[in-house]
């Protein structure tokens, strides 16, 4: 079998106006009264570089044909209302003594809400002072309930995705000198000392909901007093929390109501979001309660030019196209934008291919701007984390290269330009990070770099399918049995779970009690459901489903380098291969599964490597099936199995040295999967003979995979497929795409309701792309364990337009599915 693992009429050079709110909120506009602690760029140096068209200008050079789409953001001017009567009178004064004269409408809304004990959820653009909504109702009813005897009348927490936005948070009230507020941030670095007097005096506690899981739940005693008095809880950054992390959330968030109800508390949640296509629904299924809604944006913004990029197709020395890499580019570009002094960040994708985008840029900049060049991604050290956020905001860093630890990782905004290296998995993803752009009142550049990489290809050509739509909708299932059970388990350690408990977890909770009970792990009696055994089952659970990290470890010294994620080790740090770390090139000379540890010398051997794998899946149930003629779509569970057999060494020009075996175990995935089957002499009549099956179909599940993300908030990295000429389980060729999570994570879901739109998305990227046989714009895959080999692009056009052509003749569709105009 062939698998992939898991883990507009414009024309070049127009632009276009008038995109949706989706694209809101690119930074300040001096003058209108805020200060840079809400979203705001106060006076700064403003350096002398290039406007967004002469820096285009610059860009393109001679090869005009790379830029593919301009497109104008228009500016938008503030929206302000009044404060609020109810503000602390302390805390306003603080306020207007930074600078904000007026806060804009979307604040105020939210402060509103939450000060009335309304569930609320804020979705504006990045910069647009998110955090002062929540800020006014949380801090005054913290100065008031400073006055209680204990001197914690309220206390509220903080959640958020990452340590450092928590930081970053804490910097923002501290600098208000507000005494009667005393935030602290609660995280794994947490000295043991401080931790007893966060819990005994701390009235604004600023953590993760990793600590919540294992930490502040389980030991909710020792937290009384502050649960008692909890009157605000605030999620931050809350579009992350979608597929798996969303319902592992969704489930510490209804154990958390639980906790606080022991306490007779009952807090009001405030959600913080990008721009997303339903922030109210996202929010509701994260809590399980309704949660009113603020959208419209009413912070200013300054125009962008946001530009569609497209490096240029070259002939190898074999003969075959192949485009220039999207990471060379964008490291020519990023090189670019630092000579003119523009301060640019590039988000790239991939943890190694940040560290090649700085080398490039280094290697095309001055001897003096070197130092100004530098690589931010998840996987380095604390410190080094902080050295860069710190050298970014200065501005002694010209140019950066980041993942979305970046996106994700630290409050920075204001930079002249961004540079994205290929489609980062979703548009909302696509704006936040584009969001990053845009000083105080000074017009900004955004380029999307196009991947090799069908959806990259499609979306530079059709820029309806960013300027035109909509944000995609989050995809998020509280009732995932993988991911609830064990929260069920860790709920009955905290808290005995009653009857009453099940109309807060959900349908599956009584079954899942049940089941549970039978494998000895809970006890049912009278008063309800309680814990088993010894230990905390909260221990071994992981909210980010990835299990251990695996920690890349320097045999000389025995350093930690960085680590890995559990999922990508067997591929990533599997004997013998070559990992980037901070520009370093090191060599792995042993993975030890148990003790979760790569052991690595420092040295660049002249090669790359690239593992292999088989991938075969068993379908478990069918939930769901469409009936299309001849063929077959459905929808249910499956079980995937992986193995990563061996690995390649490639030089850099893509020979192929040698391939080398691995001895690794197979993995095995109990997911949530879109399959469609179709009968062999139906493809032979569309001109897809026995023979040319494997190929075909393989090519066709490389774009579909690709493509997905278009149509569900996945990114390609979240999805796997599985294809073959005759499968067991079906009797018949198969195409499967799954969800690469245990349980599912809702993006196989979503492809199988709009599953006519997606497959039609993918039969024009093939189509139209301009290669002969199939390239990375198309049909190939940078992950595709079998080295992309059996493919075939004409093939795959004619499988999917058989496919096309009986799903929209047939009359039945799956449920929910979204008709064509």
């Amino acid at each position: 079998m062939n698998g992939e693992p898991a883990p507009t009429d414009t024309v070049p050079g127009r632009s276009d106006h008038g995109s949706p709110d989706a694209a809101r909120g690119h930074g300040g506009e001096h003058g209108q009264g805020h200060g840079p602690e809400y979203g705001q760029e106060g006076d700064r140096e403003r350096s002398a570089h290039p406007s967004p068209e002469d820096l285009l200008r610059l860009l393109v050079g001679d090869h005009p044909e790379r830029l593919v789409h301009v497109h104008e953001e228009p500016a938008r001017p503030a929206r302000h209302a009044g404060w609020p009567d109810w503000v602390d009178p302390t805390l306003l004064g603080a306020l207007l003594g930074s600078g904000i004269e007026a806060p804009w409408s979307h604040q105020v809304e939210v402060a509103e809400a939450a000060h009335a004990g309304r569930h609320v959820v804020v979705s504006t653009g990045t910069a647009s002072g998110k955090s002062l909504g929540y800020h006014l109702p949380i801090l005054t009813d913290l100065v008031s309930g400073a006055s209680a005897p204990n001197g914690r009348g309220a206390t509220a927490l903080y959640l958020s995705p990452t340590k450092a936005l928590a930081a970053d948070q804490l910097t923002r009230i501290d600098r208000l000198a507000l005494p009667a507020v005393r935030p602290a941030t609660y995280d794994g670095d947490t000295p043991t000392d401080e931790r007893r007097w966060i819990r005994d005096h701390a009235n604004l506690v600023l953590t993760n909901p990793d600590l919540l899981h294992h930490s502040l739940l389980p030991g909710h005693e020792r937290w009384s007093s502050f649960l008692r008095a909890l009157r605000y809880v605030v999620v931050d950054e809350c579009h992350v929390y979608k597929g798996v992390f969303g319902a592992h959330l969704a489930a510490v968030l209804r154990r958390l109501r639980r906790v606080a109800a022991r306490y007779r508390s009952e807090p009001t949640f405030v959600f913080a979001s990008a721009t997303v296509a339903d922030p109210e629904q996202h929010a509701s299924r994260l809590l399980g309660m309704p949660v009113h809604p603020v959208t419209l944006d009413g912070s200013p913004r300054a125009s962008m030019t946001f530009a569609l990029w497209e490096p240029p197709l070259l002939v190898d020395e074999t003969g075959q196209p192949r485009r220039v890499s999207t990471i060379t580019e964008t490291g020519e570009l990023l090189a670019a934008c630092v000579r003119e002094k523009v301060q640019t960040v590039a988000f790239v994708r991939s943890r190694a291919g940040v560290e090649v985008v700085a080398r490039i840029a280094r290697e095309r900049v001055s001897v003096t701007d070197e130092s100004r060049v530098a690589a931010y991604r998840g996987g380095y050290l604390p410190e080094e984390r902080r050295e860069l956020e710190k050298a970014l905001r200065s501005k002694e860093l010209l140019g950066l290269a980041a993942t979305n630890a970046l996106e994700l990782g630290v409050d920075v905004s204001g930079l002249d330009a961004i540079l994205l290296a290929g489609w980062p998995g979703t548009l909302s993803s696509l704006w936040q990070q584009a969001g990053r752009a845009g000083r105080s009142g000074e017009r900004s550049l955004a380029v999307l770099v196009a991947a090799d990489d069908p959806l990259d290809t499609y979306v530079v050509h059709h820029p309806e399918a960013i300027f035109g739509r909509g944000i995609e909708a989050t995809v998020v299932d509280p009732d995932n049995p993988h991911v609830l059970a064990p929260h069920l388990a860790a709920a009955a350690a905290e808290l005995p779970v009653t009857e009453a408990d099940v109309a807060v977890f959900g349908p599956q909770t009584r079954s899942l009690l049940d089941a549970l009970v039978g494998r000895g792990i809970l006890k049912k009696r009278p008063r309800g459901w309680f814990w088993g055994r010894e230990g905390r089952p909260a221990d071994h659970l992981s909210l980010r489903g990835a299990g251990e990290p695996v920690r890349i470890i320097e045999t000389r010294t025995g350093r930690v380098v960085g680590t890995v994620d559990d999922a990508a080790a067997h591929s990533q740090v599997h004997t013998g291969a070559v990992h980037l770390h901070q520009g370093q090139t090191w060599v792995v000379t042993e993975l030890d599964l148990d003790d979760h540890a790569a052991f690595a010398v420092r040295g660049d051997p002249g090669w790359t490597t690239q593992a292999r794998s088989v991938s075969d899946f068993q379908i478990m149930h069918e939930v769901e099936h469409a009936e299309w003629g001849p063929l077959r779509c459905s929808f249910g569970h499956v079980t995937v199995r992986n193995q990563v057999t061996s690995f390649l060494r490639r030089l850099p020009g893509g020979e192929v040295l040698g391939e080398h075996p691995l001895d690794l175990p197979a993995r095995s995935l109990a997911t949530k999967a879109v399959w469609w089957t179709m009968p062999v002499e139906e493809l032979a009549a569309a001109g897809v003979e026995e023979d040319g099956i494997p190929g075909a179909a393989h090519a066709a599940e490389h774009a579909a995979i690709g493509m997905l993300p278009l149509f569900a908030t996945a990114d390609r990295w979240d999805i796997g497929g599985v294809s073959t000429a005759l499968h067991p389980d079906t009797g018949l060729p198969t195409i499967l795409i799954y969800d690469g999570h245990p349980g599912g994570a809702g993006f196989a879901e979503r492809g199988y309701r709009r599953v006519h739109a997606w497959l039609a998305a993918t039969r024009e990227a093939i189509e139209s792309c301009e290669c002969a046989t199939g390239c990375p714009s198309c049909i190939q895959s940078p992950k595709c364990g079998n080295g992309n080999e059996p493919l075939d692009k004409r093939g795959a056009v004619a499988l999917l337009d058989l496919t096309l052509r009986h799903a929209g003749s047939s009359q039945q569709r799956p449920p929910g599915a979204e008709r064509q105009s």
